[in-house]
């Protein structure tokens, strides 16, 4: 895979050029096509997208015939940019990327927005990469950072610690990056949000094959981003951290590590970043009798390809979103196949969720200057608010066991339409009929594979509540024995447990889990009081639900940690540690927002949710207020040592 790899130059013939722009995004094309060519006359008003209709309507509610139109206008556009030798696209002046911003949006860009949209697009350059480095601000100071994992969020610190000039290293557990995309390899494992905006803004490519990448695509692209960015070097592959201890005296942290072969090793360095995510750690459910089971059994994040499934009798405990990629993979080769439902999932509708990207698409990526990128910032804008406003609870709205306000029930009215189709047959579809208000728990995109799944001849769905696993299968609450020779767990993962089970230390020996005693909180989701120059990526309220991707969040963090290093080089200080106040303000305010939305009004079960039922995960608001928040820390928010 390539990053950011040099355009190539347009040779095709106009029919050719044709038939290849009409596979792209109109409104992506268009605006790609005016910034290569510099003619931003074609960014005409009458092609621009209907704002109010961008997210859920094709072609950002152009008729097909405007669509039809403004593939030609393109078209033509990039043969006359072929006559002129395909040169390298100009860099937009200020004024233009306003234009080119303005028909992006389908209106008057926020000036609020325009910084943020102009870093994401990131055309100019890596306009996040930090604007100093350390030789300039402190170069007779000794500061070093210890990273703890190398998937996406770890990487994202490692290249900007490099960028900044700080001696760093990454602890990793695994022996190769790409954290979450290294561990779960069950068959069908995908993301499900589109390759463009799941990736780094300062990492584009135009090598994806699908539009929703495939759990090897997606760690190829993580392995040449740590190769590009020459950060494997300060990688420590197979070696675990155990623990890490602040050191009141000297203001430090020490660093506690196993390598495979058993080794432990202490070291010391001044700030501490934890990287290790949430979607690591299998989580087993509480059922009576699971170590009693004489077959084969594994989690679905531990997929096991050496235990045989074809012509088995199989079992798979958990519906959410790992278990709904992995059972149809199951179905086609088990013998027969139980599907123990616990809480039914609502589908959102994804045609292209395992489609190629067609070779017209795969021809504008490779031969039309910074597409991957419009593309990209196209995708973000659709999705920066996406569904968040469907999810706000009208606290005037009746029965709110089954939705929150009238547009959420107008979506639960959609889904629901789409299980029908899905699944005619009715007593299977009022088996997988969710309860509880959309948006409420994780949704989960679906070509239409799922409802084919279920009613298949080979296939099971049970709705029946599990009353114990013995040693020949799975019996039910209603009595029903279930043998099967192997049981497959898609039940999740252990995701309100943050940086466990590294035991973490603070000021005056305290310990950061007994302090959190199940409920982890920190500010902004990166620091915590008590906790010096400690700094959590993908801490406690920082998932989004159905809004934009997580890497943008990462690099929000990441640059906040950057200024935090910033500020204590450029003052002369050793740590700075969080006030409680300020913590505890920040949580209450997330706490209420969470309030107010469908998952936290709603009592169904789900992973956002820590065992006494806090929402521990979610961000409530808007990407633009973290991107606000995170800018630069405040040191009033600070105790400054």
């Amino acid at each position: 895979m390539q990053i950011d790899p040099t355009p190539e130059p347009i040779v095709e013939d106009d029919d050719a050029i044709r038939a290849a722009v009409a596979d792209a995004d109109v409104h992506a094309l268009l605006i790609a096509v005016a910034h290569c060519t510099g003619d931003l006359s074609i960014l005409r008003d009458d092609l621009q997208p209907d704002p109010e209709a961008m997210l859920l309507v094709p072609d950002g509610g152009l008729s097909p015939e405007r669509v039809a139109e403004g593939r030609a206008i393109a078209a033509a556009a990039l043969a006359q940019y072929r006559d002129a030798g395909s040169p390298p696209a100009p860099v937009p002046t200020t004024d233009d990327l306003r234009a080119m911003f303005d028909f992006l949006i389908g209106a008057p860009a926020p000036e609020e927005y325009f910084t943020l949209l102009r870093e994401e697009l990131a055309v100019e350059g890596d306009l996040r990469a930090p604007d100093w480095h350390k030789d300039d601000v402190a170069p007779d100071v000794e500061f070093s950072v210890a990273i703890i994992g190398s998937g996406m969020s770890g990487l994202i610190a490692a290249h900007r610690l490099h960028q900044a000039g700080i001696d760093f290293v990454v602890f990793e557990k695994n022996e190769d990056v790409g954290g979450t995309w290294w561990e779960n390899t069950y068959p069908g494992c995908r993301v499900d949000v589109p390759n463009h905006l799941y990736s780094y803004s300062f990492a584009q490519t135009g090598d994806w094959p699908q539009f929703f990448s495939s759990q090897e695509v997606l760690l190829d692209y993580f392995r040449t981003c740590a190769d590009r960015f020459g950060l494997r070097e300060h990688v420590r592959f197979c070696t675990e951290v155990t623990r890490v201890e602040f050191e009141d005296a000297d203001q430090t942290w020490q660093v506690y590590t196993r390598d495979a072969g058993g080794k432990v090793t202490t070291e010391v360095f001044n700030a501490v970043v934890s990287a290790v995510g949430q979607l690591n750690r299998p989580s087993m459910p509480a059922i009576e009798g699971t170590d009693s089971f004489a077959g084969e059994w594994f989690h679905s994040a531990r997929w096991r390809d050496d235990i045989s499934l074809d012509g088995k009798r199989v079992a798979v405990i958990g519906t959410g979103a790992s278990a709904v990629q992995f059972i149809p993979h199951v179905a086609e080769r088990a013998e027969r196949l139980f599907v123990f439902q616990r809480t039914p999932p609502w589908l959102v509708p994804s045609e292209k969720y395992a489609e190629d990207l067609p070779d017209g698409m795969r021809w504008v990526l490779r031969h039309v200057p910074s597409y991957a990128r419009w593309d990209r910032l196209w995708l973000f804008w659709r999705t920066h608010e996406g569904l968040l406003p469907m999810a706000k609870v009208d606290p005037n709205w009746p029965d709110q066991e089954r939705s929150v306000s009238e547009s959420n029930d107008m979506i639960r009215q959609l889904l629901t339409g789409y299980l029908q189709l899905s699944v005619p047959d009715a007593e299977v579809f009022e088996k997988i009929l969710p309860a509880y208000p959309p948006i409420a728990k994780r949704v989960v995109f679906d070509n239409g594979t799922w409802g084919k799944t279920l009613l298949r001849d080979n296939v099971e769905l049970i709705a029946d509540r599990i009353d114990e696993i013995n040693e020949k299968g799975i019996r039910t609450v209603d009595g029903t024995q279930h043998d099967v020779d192997v049981v497959i767990y898609g039940t999740g993962f252990q995701a309100s447990k943050f940086l466990t089970p590294m035991k973490v230390t603070g000021l005056g020996g305290i310990d950061l889990h007994e302090s959190w005693d199940g409920d982890a909180r920190a500010y902004l989701g990166i620091t915590v009081p008590g906790f010096p120059n400690l700094f959590l990526l993908y801490g406690p309220n920082t998932n989004i639900v159905i809004n934009g991707s997580i890497v943008y969040f990462s690099e929000c963090e990441v640059h906040y940690l950057i200024q935090s290093i910033r500020m204590l080089l450029e003052h002369n200080l050793e740590s700075m540690e969080c006030k409680s106040d300020v913590h505890d303000a920040y949580n209450e305010r997330v706490d209420a927002g969470n309030r107010a939305m469908a998952w936290g009004a709603s009592s169904v079960n789900s992973w956002y949710k820590n065992a006494s039922g806090r929402v521990a995960q979610n961000w409530p608001f808007s990407m633009l207020e973290y991107w606000q928040q995170t800018r630069t820390p405040d040191p009033d928010d600070y105790v400054l040592r």
